[in-house]
């Protein structure tokens, strides 16, 4: 756990802008960064792993250590996470002991496919003796939130409570739900606001391609992407579509000032977690923070408050895709594929943009209510979601085939849009095909999942 008191002062609003725009780069300088998550269980009773234990998340953690040389991260006495001191990539804990890999920031897919790989294997490999395995789906699908053991971070202690208090789902999102994530660089203010604009405008279109969460509480949720569901009913102060995002002005310190207006959850002082729950940012700035009075913030406690806010793209340094469920390995690949096509090629970035300039913020709030229940059949306009994802997958491929960059084989970056191809040809989602199978050759088992889901 990072030391917010190492971190320099804040003199002043313009230093909460420079923590965003200094994130701009030449293209020449863009990378691509892929989070994922997944379930961690036992083989033998399919049940959620504790953080204590010789089989535990705690002993986990200490054997990938041993087998990478990864440096441990704590939380007073506890492990939490692991660092790569030379790449940067990272392996934390989610609330309910969900591993998420946050991943170097890598000049190809290509390597981020091999990254991805290596960690996988590497899991295995220390898991495998153990008798833990890790299952790749949105949500969980028969453990209730009070199945789960809590992991040991003071943050998730203060996030939890606050949680109830504002949403009726927030603690099935800590503890129940996985994510792959894909973080994009942007040149200059004027490029990261269009890549927002139409990274936000088609995070539904994502969440329909990657569904892969219909089942809850041991039987079908009702939904394809449960995960995405949650989402609604988690805080609406720190979730959502960002409409500002689309209204003439925005920039940099607008998205400061939306940062600023969200409550906070806590601050770092001493190795501890201050507990400020609901309290104001900008009341920190003037020094009227009443868990610190007196006191203003660091820099550090900045870059910990933008970290706690949760829209579909969230902007810091970067941008952050946060719309897909966690499914099968090789989608894991397919995510940061999709949106560096669309984002880092001109044309496809101006295709896409021609695609959504004229949604208006309803259809584009709508569309976010409405894929996590039909995913690629949800109606738009005088079509489907799946009419969209015909006309934007083309436009990711086109912006791959112009990166041409390529690997080994003399494959170029496409070759990881594989899985997009396959939803988009066929017209079925990952949930779907596990319904398929819940509703036949399972017949009702939903612990037949653990077996074909699992990495």
């Amino acid at each position: 756990m990072a030391d917010s008191g190492t971190s320099a002062p804040i003199e002043s609003k313009a230093d909460l802008i420079e923590a965003l725009s200094s994130g701009s780069k030449p293209k020449s300088d863009w990378r691509v960064g892929t989070e994922h998550e997944k379930f961690v269980f036992y083989a033998d009773s399919l049940g959620p792993v504790p953080y204590e234990g010789e089989n535990g998340i705690g002993a986990l953690l200490d054997g990938v250590a041993k087998k990478t040389g990864w440096s441990p991260l704590y939380d007073r006495d506890k492990v939490i996470g692991l660092t790569d001191t030379r790449t940067g990539a990272s392996i934390s804990l989610e609330p309910g002991g969900q591993f998420e890999l946050s991943g170097a920031a890598l000049s190809n897919l290509h390597d981020t496919c091999s990254e991805t790989h290596r960690h996988l294997t590497v899991l295995r490999e220390v898991a495998d003796p153990m008798g833990i395995k890790f299952l790749g789906i949105g949500v969980t699908p028969d453990w209730a939130v009070t199945d789960i053991p809590v992991m040991p971070k003071s943050r998730y202690g203060i996030m939890a409570p606050y949680m109830r208090e504002v949403g009726t789902l927030g603690t099935s999102m800590m503890f129940r739900s996985c994510t792959v994530q894909a973080n994009l660089d942007f040149s200059s203010e004027a490029d990261m606001v269009k890549k927002l604009r139409v990274s936000l405008a088609l995070q539904p279109i994502a969440t329909a391609l990657f569904a892969n969460s219909p089942f809850v509480d041991g039987k079908p949720s009702g939904f394809l992407s449960f995960r995405s569901q949650i989402w609604l009913h988690t805080d609406p102060d720190r979730t959502g579509m960002l409409p500002f995002a689309f209204e003439e002005g925005m920039s940099f310190e607008r998205y400061v000032d939306y940062a600023l207006d969200v409550p906070m959850y806590f601050v770092i002082r001493n190795g501890q977690y201050v507990n400020c729950a609901g309290e104001s940012f900008r009341a920190f700035l003037r020094g009227e923070l009443p868990q610190l009075p007196g006191e203003k913030p660091l820099k550090r406690d900045w870059e910990d408050h933008l970290s706690t806010i949760f829209p579909e793209v969230r902007l810091k340094r970067f941008l952050e895709m946060r719309g897909a469920d966690c499914g099968p390995w090789e989608e894991i690949c397919a995510l940061p594929a999709l949106w560096t096509g669309l984002l880092y090629d001109e044309d496809s970035l101006e295709g896409a943009w021609d695609l959504v300039k004229d949604w208006t913020a309803e259809e584009r709030w709508q569309l976010r209510k409405d894929v996590p229940v039909k995913a690629l059949e949800t109606e738009f306009r005088d079509g489907t979601v799946h009419d969209l994802t015909r006309l934007v997958l083309p436009l990711a491929q086109a912006g791959l085939e112009r990166r041409n960059l390529r690997n080994w084989e003399d494959m170029d970056e496409t070759m990881h849009l594989a899985p997009l191809r396959r939803v988009v040809e066929t017209g079925k989602t990952q949930a779907e095909r596990l319904l398929d199978c819940y509703h036949g050759p399972w017949e009702g088992d939903i612990k037949r999942v653990y077996a074909v889901a699992a990495y």
